[in-house]
């Protein structure tokens, strides 16, 4: 028997074994979305005494919370209801002010606990700094369905600079789930909503929602792993949700949502287990369900079997007057011009270039994103890779003819000008019906 084994050796090796993560995980942003319900759940001290361990690891917090069920209960003792509607609150004037009462009464709470520092007590002499504040710019949620959503909101915007300076200060952020106006008004958002548009906004790096069950697969057996495409497809295979199911599928459909706009990984957590969180970013099989971004997207040139995928993606734009009509032949006949953007053989992205040996110039068209996969920089990505290839080929001039975009391809540092200073040849196949705006940018050519 090795002398040198003693009691509590376990826990040395689990601290051995979590090295590594705590080592990947240093300097990270983790954005955690909390039900409302955990605020009075006899897990919160536990959850508190990790998030700031995790804060003392080196991780980068914010932490968005719920209120639903401080409301609901608010709401009964004054005898008054407000609907749910799919996962959202109709908020009307008396629920608003109950939504706000409890904010800072929730926020006042978790501010105290994170305050703790006792001796003798988990967070002995850990205190944990934390800032809150309108950091989230919301709009009307509006009618849908016929139903007014009065006071609920959307996030509009996410002012991440702002909580970037404070999370490089040291500070977690804590976001109760309002948004405020442009013109000073109050908005109900739903906590997903804040939590996935602030992993969005900062460029997290992870993302993690307490959940009361975790997704099944098509067997029943419980996730543990997938990628965004894998739960798209889960999502679409169900039927007419039921409601234990509507509120795990908003989450999924968020969890895509931020994979999709590049948040590396989205974790749910079971609400009912006090080590989840510990267990899923420290040890090798963790707790939840891992979801992560699809890794198999590629930038091509576009072959004949692409024309389908190209007509698909444009046909929207064509049909609104964005995009000029190009017919099946056409594209087959000019597809050695495309390249597209390729995620799991489906084609996301697409744009091509045209070639005027004789000005040295490059005329880019028809660069166009799937709607679902916008916001996640694929339109620089391909207006990049366009440039660097004129370049290649010296051309010294891009050129884009634009009726709806222009304004982008401006932020880009192009120019507009005017059809006159077209080349005689393309001047006279310009299309003035269009009346299409015309940009160009001088590019630097490469040395050979």
């Amino acid at each position: 028997m090795n002398k040198h084994i003693r009691e509590g050796d376990e826990d040395i090796n689990w601290f051995r074994a979590a090295s590594p993560y705590i080592n990947a995980h240093r300097g990270k942003t983790l954005v955690v979305a909390l039900p409302g319900s955990w605020l009075r759940s006899d897990l919160l001290p536990t959850l508190t005494h990790d998030l700031t361990l995790l804060s003392h690891l080196g991780l980068r917090l914010v932490l968005c919370f719920g209120l639903r069920a401080q409301v609901d209960d608010q709401l009964a003792i004054k005898q008054e209801h407000s609907d749910i509607v799919d996962g959202r609150r109709v908020t009307d004037s008396k629920a608003l002010e109950t939504i706000i009462s409890a904010a800072g009464i929730a926020r006042n709470d978790m501010e105290a606990r994170l305050s703790m520092g006792l001796p003798n007590t988990p967070m002995s002499g850990a205190r944990l700094a934390v800032t809150s504040g309108n950091y989230v710019t919301a709009q009307p949620f509006g009618v849908h369905g016929g139903v007014d959503f009065q006071h609920t909101g959307s996030v509009r915007e996410v002012h991440s600079t702002a909580i970037e300076a404070i999370l490089n200060a040291g500070h977690m952020v804590l976001l109760p789930p309002l948004g405020y106006s442009l013109t000073g008004e109050v908005f109900n958002v739903t906590v997903a909503e804040v939590a996935t548009e602030c992993a969005i906004a900062l460029g997290a790096d992870k993302l993690a929602f307490f959940v009361d069950s975790l997704p099944n697969d098509e067997k029943g057996a419980p996730i543990r792993q997938a990628s965004s495409r894998r739960i798209e497809r889960l999502l679409s295979n169900q039927g007419p949700n039921d409601d234990s199911q509507t509120e795990l599928n908003t989450i999924l459909k968020h969890a895509v949502k931020a994979c999709l706009q590049n948040v590396e990984r989205v974790h749910l957590l079971e609400s009912d287990d006090p080590t989840a969180l510990l267990r899923e970013f420290y040890t090798r099989d963790g707790s939840g369900t891992m979801i992560t971004m699809d890794r198999w997207e590629h930038l091509r040139p576009a072959s004949i079997t692409d024309v389908g995928g190209i007509i698909e993606l444009i046909a929207p734009l064509q049909e609104s007057g964005t995009l000029v009509t190009r017919s099946k032949e056409d594209l087959e006949l000019d597809i050695e011009h495309f390249v597209v953007s390729e995620r799991d053989g489906m084609v996301v992205a697409c744009a091509a270039i045209y070639l005027e040996p004789e000005s040295a110039t490059a005329e880019f068209a028809c660069i166009v994103t799937h709607p679902d996969y916008r916001g996640a920089g694929r339109a620089d990505q391909l207006l990049a890779h366009l440039e660097e290839r004129a370049r290649e080929l010296n051309c010294t001039t891009a050129r884009i003819l634009s009726t709806h975009t222009g304004h982008w391809f401006v932020a880009r540092g192009y120019t507009q000008t005017s059809p006159q200073e077209l080349p005689s040849v393309r001047r006279d196949s310009y299309n003035e019906q269009r009346n299409s705006k015309i940009y160009s940018k001088r590019l630097d050519v490469k040395s050979v």
